[in-house]
């Protein structure tokens, strides 16, 4: 089985995520809202299914999917420590930036 981040490297998975972000939507609203074929979309569905990125609910004839946040948690956990470099270095630059004159900024 992938990993979270294989998954995640696929721009369609992203954009699919970034639109469950909203809530739960039936597989066709994600058709239609990402110009992709109905087995596109349902392809990466399951793949996102598989990894515990997205969960199913069948209501009638429709699925819904929702996001599930878990996952993303632990890629959350794992960019922790960059975050905290960035931080630093993005207060540096400020501190730098507080010592030029306002003209050469």
């Amino acid at each position: 089985m992938a990993s979270t981040f294989e998954v995640l490297a696929e721009p369609s998975r992203r954009r699919i995520l970034d639109l469950l972000r909203a809530g739960e939507q039936p597989v066709g609203t994600l058709v239609d809202k990402l110009t992709m074929s109905q087995p596109a979309v349902s392809k990466h569905l399951k793949v996102l299914r598989e990894v515990g990125l997205v969960e199913v609910r069948q209501d009638a004839q429709r699925r819904w999917y929702r996001l599930r946040a878990e996952p993303l948690a632990e890629i959350d956990a794992w960019l922790a420590p960059y975050r905290q470099l960035w931080s630093a270095s993005l207060d540096a630059l400020e501190r730098h930036l507080d010592t030029m004159p306002d003209g050469k900024r």
